[in-house]
């Protein structure tokens, strides 16, 4: 992936749980909420503490549950993503 994320930041696939169609009305796109999981595709390397470097505690391939207002949103061949600081993920899924 050409996208690195730096420090203690994480890229995050969004994944949309995409409802259609409610009975035999459409949702529009901007009645959707924004998607609050995703799936981690890239880290950074970890955040300093003093001299030393604390790792990342999630890795590529986790999919994680965030704040609905977290981290920045990004589009990258048509793709949907996020990128967080660590700390705003709230949990791993397993």
């Amino acid at each position: 992936m050409a996208i690195k994320p730096i420090g203690d930041r994480v890229l995050v696939e969004l994944i949309d749980d995409e409802i259609a169609k409610v009975g035999s009305l459409y949702v529009p796109d901007t009645a959707k909420e924004k998607p609050s999981r995703g799936k981690v595709v890239a880290t950074g390397e970890g955040r300093l503490d003093g001299k030393d470097l604390v790792p990342m505690r999630v890795k590529v391939g986790d999919k994680v549950l965030f704040g609905k207002y977290a981290g920045v949103e990004l589009k990258y061949e048509d793709k949907d993503y996020l990128i967080l600081n660590e700390h705003d993920i709230l949990v791993v899924i397993d």
